[in-house]
């Protein structure tokens, strides 16, 4: 099959009541991982390339992005593409080009009216060529160490929000955070459902490496629906790296990276598990 909207799939897991899993894909072997996760759990993935992996590819999106819309070609499952955290006009434009579905475009670092102004052009711009805009209200903890993790998004000034800007999805606060490598942080369940029932956009949960797997479906149960993760997939990733050199003798990278992916893989399979009730 070919590459899926992102705006389809998060639409139909917002109907169903269940969450849809968006990867971060660093390198080729994280976005085979991803599919192969997604392939095992039966479930729909979206593949996401966050700015700051373009600047690791030094500013080249475009081969990265055509290698992951050829996988999705190959793929068991429906998959989507989705550019991450883009504060860049210039990256932002590129987006429908490179086979981008969807873009998260990232004002969430300025004052409520400069990110309003921001994030309505990003929008409007956006929509006449074609592509699903997500955006952020609320900081998310953890990124590049400049949000504080105790941020929450407040209901009336989302939908507010929501309305000003004309997203099609809304990334909250909701007590989250970015980089985390261990499970330990805890949901304000309730504060989602009181954003869900705000807000007419579907909600994302950014930083849910972070998040218990209980507190994940309770979210997801409460009207979460776009779950991001990217660090677990890292550290499922680096962990078999570690292991297989452990081998001193070992030169041949598929002998690691063979192993990465499949870690990779097992860790999108539980996710999704946890999140779409599989």
């Amino acid at each position: 099959m070919s590459l899926t909207g992102t705006g389809e799939l998060v639409a139909a897991a917002c109907d169903a009541g269940r969450g849809v899993g968006a990867f971060n894909v660093i390198t080729v072997e994280h976005a085979e991982g991803i599919v192969a996760g997604g392939e095992l759990a039966g479930a729909p993935v979206i593949l996401q390339i966050s700015q700051n992996a373009v600047r690791y590819h030094d500013g080249r999106v475009e081969p990265l992005a055509a290698a992951c819309a050829r996988l999705a070609e190959t793929a068991g499952v429906p998959v989507a593409l989705h550019l991450d955290h883009v504060d860049d006009l210039d990256l932002l434009h590129r987006a429908a080009d490179a086979g981008f579905g969807s873009v998260m475009y990232d004002a969430s670092r300025l004052g409520y009216a400069d990110n309003v102004a921001a994030t309505r052009s990003a929008a409007d711009w956006a929509h006449a060529n074609g592509l699903w805009l997500e955006a952020e209200l609320g900081e998310v903890g953890g990124k590049d160490g400049v949000h504080s993790p105790t941020a929450r998004t407040k209901p009336a000034e989302a939908a507010e929000y929501v309305s000003a800007t004309g997203v099609d999805a809304l990334a909250v606060a909701v007590g989250s955070s970015h980089a985390m490598t261990v499970k330990a942080a805890r949901l304000d369940i309730d504060l989602v459902g009181e954003i869900r029932a705000a807000v007419p956009v579907p909600l994302v949960l950014h930083g849910s490496s972070g998040v218990l797997d209980e507190d994940l479906r309770q979210a997801v149960a409460a009207g979460l629906t776009k779950v991001n993760v990217g660090t677990q997939l890292n550290v499922a990733f680096t962990a078999a790296v570690r292991d297989a050199l452990a081998d001193p003798g070992l030169t041949d990278p598929r002998k690691y990276l063979r192993p990465a992916r499949d870690g990779v893989a097992a860790a999108v399979a539980g996710i999704l598990r946890t999140i779409s009730g599989g």
